[in-house]
């Protein structure tokens, strides 16, 4: 399987994460800020990564990877702050954190073998 299609996959099942995160958070945890900001910019990766594979151009392709890469920037931004403000626990934590370092990565190395 090539880097493509396990970036789509990888952020598809990301996207699923992050929204039965949001629902926790706002269900269980009564959070409400970080945990919508966590929901879209989190959902853009997968959206992004989808938007990708029907670029215009190879400039367009990258620019919209680049957009995800941003995006998943952000994601683990906030996460990082949910751990801190005890909204995850370590375990929670660690777990979603894998996953984001991943797609980071996955990313990076994609932008840069298309460049």
């Amino acid at each position: 399987m090539g880097k493509d299609n396990v970036i789509k996959t990888k952020s598809f099942l990301f996207f699923v994460r992050i929204v039965n995160l949001y629902k926790f958070l706002t269900q269980e945890k009564k959070e409400f800020i970080i945990s919508k900001q966590l929901l879209r910019s989190g959902t853009s990766v997968g959206a992004l990564v989808r938007e990708s594979e029907h670029a215009e151009s190879k400039a367009d392709f990258i620019h919209k990877l680049s957009v995800a890469l941003k995006e998943a920037n952000e994601t683990e931004y906030w996460l990082d702050l949910l751990k801190e403000t005890d909204y995850l626990n370590e375990l929670e934590y660690i777990s979603i954190q894998e996953n984001i370092k991943e797609i980071l990565k996955i990313l990076v190395s994609i932008i840069k073998t298309s460049k």
